[in-house]
């Protein structure tokens, strides 16, 4: 069975089990109809995912992850802050009538900075140092700019990445303040998950641990019975991620750049829905 099935279990499990109600609270986020949406949370919960033993994808339900990857590679290659560069349309809830998120997300990591080696955005500077010095304890990236905050749609959920290279591995802590764990937990892991795997191979290392930090990990009220009915569904073997040996340059992946070989899941077709 997959351990990215086990890991959501656990925490699904223990937020409905041993979570905090917010009702009792007046809410910012609102369903489509107006009505306040509540959550039952936990605080600081710590996921470990090893990539070298598996890719961390769900099988009790599926997770679209060839969408996750085009997010991924719209904010952290594109670098971008317009939804109308994006296949999917995840993001159109939150953008104005230009397609703009504001200064989020993909705007942050272009912003270039002066280095003595140089001039280089979050991106840029994290390959740089991989390869010229791997054995910093500075390697990250934030995109939790107090500077910007007013001018985004949206403050950023997984706002940060620190990596750390042992040996000849590539591990790499993810921080989130907040996480609906419905709709974008394993969305997030496997995404996640693609990019330890590019800046491992753009740097000539090995893929390793993926931690996931999680301030806030929260079901919304009307997510409960979907959440339950998941729980329940069978489980599968983990399928095994392919990466395209002939692509090294963290530029050139695309989204056919990776496969999955053998991914096995219970189709979910409930709409879910999404509290803005």
């Amino acid at each position: 069975m997959s351990r990215a099935d086990q890991i959501f279990i656990r925490n699904c499990r223990d937020i409905l089990t041993n979570g905090v109600w917010d009702t009792d609270r007046e809410v910012r986020p609102r369903w489509e109809d107006g009505s306040p949406a509540h959550t039952v949370k936990l605080f600081g919960v710590v996921n470990r995912y090893d990539l070298r033993e598996e890719f961390p994808i769900l099988t009790i339900r599926r997770t679209f992850w060839k969408s996750a990857v085009d997010e991924l590679l719209w904010i952290w290659q594109k670098k971008s802050n317009n939804v109308r560069e994006l296949r999917g349309h995840v993001w159109d809830a939150w953008a104005d009538e230009t397609g703009s998120i504001g200064k989020a997300y993909g705007y942050q990591l272009g912003v270039k900075y002066k280095f003595p080696e140089g001039e280089f955005d979050q991106v840029d500077r994290v390959l740089y140092d991989l390869k010229n010095n791997p054995a910093s304890r500075r390697i990250l990236t934030s995109l939790y700019n107090f500077a910007d905050l007013s001018e985004m749609a949206l403050y950023p959920c997984a706002y940060s990445m620190t990596f750390n290279v042992s040996g000849n591995t590539l591990n790499a802590i993810l921080n989130q303040r907040s996480q609906d764990m419905l709709t974008a937990n394993n969305w997030n892991v496997c995404q996640y998950a693609v990019l330890v795997h590019m800046f491992a191979r753009a740097a000539g290392l090995e893929p390793g641990e993926l931690v996931h930090v999680i301030a806030d990990a929260h079901i919304y009220d009307r997510h409960v019975p979907m959440v339950e009915k998941i729980l329940s569904n069978p489980q599968y073997a983990a399928p095994q991620l392919s990466v395209d040996p002939d692509v090294s340059d963290f530029y050139a992946f695309t989204r056919d750049s990776f496969s999955l070989l053998g991914y096995k899941y219970t189709d979910f077709t409930e709409k879910i829905p999404v509290a803005v």
